[in-house]
């Protein structure tokens, strides 16, 4: 294990992708915020910059190109990616007989499409070094099929624990791990894409009876990328107040 590791979290300047940065800096890992929103990143990059070194990138999830240049970057500025979250996502709402060809490509390519790129740099990278840690953000809705999410979202969020478990096998000899959290509904900016009546009907079906907070998945995802996780791969861990019993 390197003296000092480095995470790229992508999605990480706000919400859960914050608090996973927060989290792995205060484990003294050296943090890379990749994110589309460039000023909130560097914000974010400065304010954990007082914990462990921090810094920002702009990145295009839904890019395939923009990946490998940011990861190419990456090589020359902060060196080695040793952890990889996947974070990065964006929901929708809209139930199957409303998606449209357009929508179903764009949340694919957020949600599905970048984190199988990002973690294609990343293992390029960690397979020669014999180490790595790869955490990706599925969702309760790639457990359960969604019940307030629409149809691209629960797909786009199951595909990632096939994928994770795929690539888990493949690099299960070369000191990598990887695994995926499946968050239940959380207390973050994305909630407001659900009507009051929705949000009411989302905590009387949680068993805990209130929501997620971010703090709770960045622990999940802190714990699988830490040394102690060194035997879990392939794994799903559900966060969801007992919403989803798997």
């Amino acid at each position: 294990m390197p003296d000092r590791r480095t995470a790229l979290v992508t999605g990480g300047a706000k919400g859960i992708g914050r608090a996973i940065a927060f989290e792995l800096a205060r484990q003294g890992v050296a943090t890379v915020i990749a994110d589309i929103d460039l000023p909130a990143a560097e914000a974010t990059a400065a304010e954990i910059s007082s914990i462990s070194p921090s810094s920002a990138r702009l990145i295009d999830i839904s890019s395939p190109a923009d990946i490998a240049a940011a990861f190419a970057a990456l090589d020359d500025t902060v060196g080695a990616i040793d952890i990889l979250v996947n974070n990065a996502g964006v929901i929708s709402n809209a139930p199957y007989s409303q998606v449209t060809p357009q929508e179903w490509d764009r949340v694919m390519a957020i949600n599905v499409t970048g984190p199988m790129f990002a973690s294609q740099e990343a293992l390029l990278r960690m397979r020669p070094r014999g180490y790595g840690r790869i955490v990706t953000i599925s969702s309760l809705a790639g457990r359960s099929g969604g019940v307030s999410v629409g149809a691209a979202y629960a797909a786009s969020k199951s595909a990632l624990i096939g994928l994770s478990r795929h690539l888990a096998r493949q690099v299960a000899g070369d000191g990598i791990t990887v695994n995926v959290v499946a968050p239940g509904t959380t207390a973050t900016d994305i909630i407001s894409a659900f009507t009051p009546e929705e949000m009411t009907a989302i905590n009387a079906a949680i068993p805990v009876g209130r929501l997620g907070r971010p703090e709770e998945i960045a622990a999940a995802v802190a714990f699988l990328a830490s040394e102690a996780a060194g035997f879990i791969t392939g794994a799903v861990l559900d966060v969801n107040g007992g919403r989803y019993m798997g």
